[in-house]
């Protein structure tokens, strides 16, 4: 190849279109637990997590139930990949080589937003939340019909590989996933400008974003670290179930997904999947919730 800025815009072009048909045709996990909540600004602060909202019989005056001034934030980070395409590559037509590494890094940049995600999922027991408390924690302050604080709690204590019970039915999910700018495919590959050209004798291309994540409301999901058995989860979802919110109205919170890594996902097919149990009785959970694997969460 001719190496001019049209030869060279014509190959941005095309690593682009690697890059960008495998990004938008990976599947992605994290939207499924996550409110993708836009950004335009370094930080946001999310101070109504501290109130779900309820309706209750309008009898007299509307009664006022302010919104708790959380401080939680979430600060914006910056992401990049880079790769180099060697000068004589280009020259001697080699460039196609490269086709797949730009397609790779699209595939990165899609599921970058499940590695964050579910490293956020798995750091929960150790991680504060909205209300000052670990996101699985035994002791979630909620208020009871006559205002007095009492302890809620979204975990099973154990020294085993996590698993976990979501309801992502609603809007709003256990993650908030916070966007400020969408990966983009960038390039730096003019000969006359760039310095990596004229020292190194490299084109570069990459790709950059700004995201973060972020806990939301605990009461929609349940961590366990005890070993995955039909009593450990029926216990773990009748206490999802149970959760009240301020003032003591049900929340009406149902598990819909439990959420394994590896360690725990053959345990989960078999209680969840399997028509019998291993005494040969009908197995009642039986689909009972979706399971979904994650590979990051060992």
């Amino acid at each position: 190849m001719i190496i001019n800025r049209g030869s060279l815009r014509d190959l941005q072009v095309g690593y682009k279109r690697n890059f960008q048909s495998v990004f938008e045709s990976t599947t992605a996990l994290y939207q499924a637990v996550s409110t993708i909540v836009p950004s335009g600004t370094a930080s946001e602060r999310y101070p109504w997590l501290g109130s779900i909202p309820g309706v209750r019989e309008w009898i007299g005056e509307r009664v006022l139930r302010n919104i708790s001034e959380y401080g939680y934030e979430i600060r914006n980070r910056s992401w990049e990949q880079t790769v180099a395409v060697p000068r004589e590559a280009i020259e001697d037509d080699q460039f196609g080589v490269y086709s797949p590494l730009m397609e790779e890094m699209g595939r990165a940049a899609r599921t970058h937003p499940d590695t964050l995600v579910f490293n956020l999922l798995r750091a929960g027991f150790s991680t504060l939340c909205f209300d000052g408390q670990f996101y699985f924690d035994t002791d979630h302050p909620v208020l009871d019909a006559a205002g007095t604080p009492y302890s809620v709690s979204n975990m099973q204590a154990g020294a085993g590989a996590p698993w976990y019970l979501m309801d992502l039915r609603r809007r709003l999910k256990p993650i908030i996933f916070q966007e400020r700018k969408r990966p983009e495919f960038v390039a730096k590959d003019d000969p006359e400008t760039s310095d990596e050209v004229f020292k190194r004798n490299e084109f570069i291309y990459g790709s950059y974003a700004r995201h973060n994540v972020g806990f939301g409301f605990w009461q929609l999901a349940f961590g366990s670290k005890a070993p995955l058995t039909k009593e450990n989860f029926r216990a773990a979802r009748n206490a999802m179930m149970q959760i009240r919110r301020d003032y003591g109205d049900p929340l009406g919170v149902v598990p819909t997904h439990i959420v394994v890594g590896p360690s725990t996902q053959d345990a989960a097919r078999d209680l969840i999947l399997s028509e019998r149990l291993s005494n040969g009785e009908s197995n009642t959970d039986r689909n009972l919730v979706a399971i979904m694997e994650v590979p990051w969460l060992d």
